[in-house]
């Protein structure tokens, strides 16, 4: 089936997007976050619905942008049970990753050198010392979520070169089995670029203009070659 009514000629999609920061806990009240608002994944959902595709979103609790029909979600585990959950996962066609997921987690809290657990730490207790450990990365599981979809992946950087960012996009999509990578932060530079086994493939200075730019790419890949096999 194709959707004739909008500005282009599509096949229609199922397609999910994953949006806004996750947050881990300190205590009961505190969290650890990412600076995420959601707006890139809103922009991207209300497009893609425009051009007719089925549209899931999963959006992190502390988005400040928001899709009436998302999931919430506030961990990385909480996404992770989002995506078992998901009614027959061999049929989405399209992934965009694009939540800011925290990288750690807190494993350990001591307050005054003792260790402690406990539902409110105390604002005057002292020199409180967080031990974080590292997360595994969602996006390593999502080629076994989706095993036909195309699976979009995000790098954001600061502190190194934009070679560097684009090596780290090469390297990402590589390890994961994704099918393209897109690139912003200071790294880059202003805007965002799109990298598949191709390459940098395109530049889009605005969110908008980058979800144009997918509305085509979907479309002109959707019946090449297998989602797992990268790319152009």
């Amino acid at each position: 089936m194709t959707n004739g009514s909008q500005d282009y000629a599509l096949p229609l999609m199922r397609i999910l997007i994953t949006a806004g920061p996750s947050s881990e806990p300190i205590d009961e009240v505190r969290v650890i976050t990412n600076r995420s608002t959601g707006e890139l994944g809103t922009v991207l959902a209300e497009r893609m619905a425009r051009a007719g595709h089925t549209v899931e979103m999963l959006l992190g609790r502390g988005a400040t942008f928001h899709w009436s029909e998302a999931k919430s979600f506030d961990t990385n585990d909480e996404l992770k049970r989002l995506f078992v959950e998901i009614f027959q996962p061999e049929t989405v066609d399209v992934v965009f990753h694009i939540a800011a997921l925290a990288d750690f987690r807190v494993s350990r809290i001591e307050i005054n050198r003792k260790r402690q657990l406990v539902p409110k730490i105390a604002s005057d207790a002292g020199p409180v010392w967080l031990e974080l450990i590292p997360q595994s990365k969602l996006i390593a599981g999502l080629r076994n979520y989706f095993p036909k979809a195309r699976i979009i992946g995000w790098k954001y950087e600061h502190g190194i070169t934009r070679d560097e960012l684009l090596s780290e996009a090469s390297r990402q999509m590589q390890q994961h089995r994704t099918n393209a990578c897109v690139v912003n932060g200071r790294a880059f530079g202003s805007g965002f670029g799109v990298c598949t086994k191709a390459g940098l493939i395109a530049t889009c200075d605005s969110k908008l203009a980058l979800a144009e730019f997918f509305v085509s790419w979907i479309s002109e890949h959707h019946s090449a070659d297998p989602p797992n096999d990268g790319d152009k």
